[in-house]
């Protein structure tokens, strides 16, 4: 379609999909509930776990992220000409889901295209929010009859996404004293090894998570070194492990790295949290408390590297995927951007991708 008011077609409403975070400490133990459940935690261990968010007022930084982000969005909509509504809903906190959808059909939606805040490929990153969306449509009931929920591809090998992210490591590396110290620490969120053996489509190798991290990596690293003329290391580690000690989680640790890197003589250990699109959490508390105190601890120099948030090259590319999506719906054929070798997951899920060891339950955005 040459016409740019309707380059979203057959997509009447972008739905900004998140995981959500509380805003206040009143909000705090019935968030971790939402998070957990199933889990049968006590209130008093939630209490404990969530004394992160209570030091920081109650609030998660995640939604005004969201709002921000909502914000950049719809100025890069408006300045390509596209008027498609945009809204946004959340797993675990308000608005939710279902708060969403029924914004959506009050706009009179019949096709709706999602874009998670979430670039990878795994159970939680993935599939558990085609999950909840699926809920979320058999909650809001008859309704929603007939309504159409899409996605967007997982889209950590984006071209948006890397160039964003090799911005700011330069950026970064470049600014130090001696930038031939850096030992750059790619981060993301430990999952349990049975997850990351899981991850990908039903009939492939799986591995699929860790090795998306493990090639934008190895990518960042190369372009790092071939623009700034060195020849630092990266590694990738892992931060955020809540499991039980006798479940396996991917390791290395980035605390534990830290320390062992501090036998090195003249290292510098830059931080790049790849695995998030943003500074929630797992970002400004994991990394920017707990993993500089280890860096302070045993006196390496610590630098964290920005997340992408509302960068313009980021904020460009997720529209281009939405473009992109919208381009398949229509059935035009399409050959998805990459800037990693490898493979590119597509926007509707394999059968038995990336599936929940726990219990099977619907989902939608999948062929099964």
């Amino acid at each position: 379609m040459s016409d740019a008011a309707d380059a979203l077609a057959p997509y009447d409403v972008v739905l900004l999909g998140s995981f959500g975070g509380p805003e206040a400490p009143d909000e705090v133990v019935p968030f971790l509930r939402r998070v957990t459940a199933g889990r049968g935690i006590p209130d008093a261990r939630l209490e404990a776990v969530g004394e992160h968010y209570f030091a920081r007022g109650g609030r998660s930084p995640i939604n005004d992220i969201n709002r921000e982000l909502l914000a950049r969005l719809r100025a890069e909509l408006d300045r390509r000409g596209i008027d498609t509504p945009l809204l946004w809903g959340n797993r675990n906190s308000e608005p939710f889901f279902t708060d969403a959808l029924h914004e959506a059909l009050d706009h009179g939606a019949t096709r709706v295209v999602t874009l998670l805040t979430s670039a990878f490929s795994c159970y939680s990153s993935c599939r558990q929010y085609r999950e909840d969306l699926a809920a979320a449509v058999d909650e809001v009931g008859p309704a929603a009859d007939g309504l159409v929920v899409d996605k967007v591809r997982p889209y950590a090998v984006h071209p948006g996404v890397g160039r964003s992210w090799l911005r700011a490591l330069v950026a970064s590396v470049s600014a130090l004293p001696d930038p031939a110290s850096a030992h750059v620490l790619f981060v993301t969120h430990s999952v349990p090894d049975a997850m990351d053996d899981t991850s990908g489509p039903g009939d492939g190798e799986g591995n699929l998570y860790s090795d998306q991290h493990v090639r934008l990596a190895r990518r960042l690293t190369d372009e790092l070194n071939r623009e700034l003329g060195l020849e630092v290391q990266g590694e990738l580690v892992f931060c955020s492990r809540s499991g039980p000690p006798t479940q396996p989680w991917l390791e290395p640790d980035v605390n534990d790295r830290i320390e062992e890197l501090a036998g090195q003589e003249g290292v510098t250990v830059v931080c790049a949290p790849i695995g998030f699109i943003s500074d929630h959490m797992e970002v400004v508390h994991d990394l920017d408390t707990e993993a500089a105190e280890t860096a302070e601890r045993v006196g390496v120099p610590f630098v964290r590297v920005p997340t992408p948030g509302t960068d313009e090259v980021f904020v460009e590319g997720l529209v281009d995927l939405l473009l992109e999506r919208a381009a398949e719906a229509r059935g035009e054929v399409v050959v998805p951007e990459t800037w990693l070798p490898g493979d590119v997951r597509p926007s509707v899920c394999a059968p038995g991708c990336c599936p929940n060891l726990r219990a099977a339950k619907p989902a939608l955005c999948g062929s099964d």
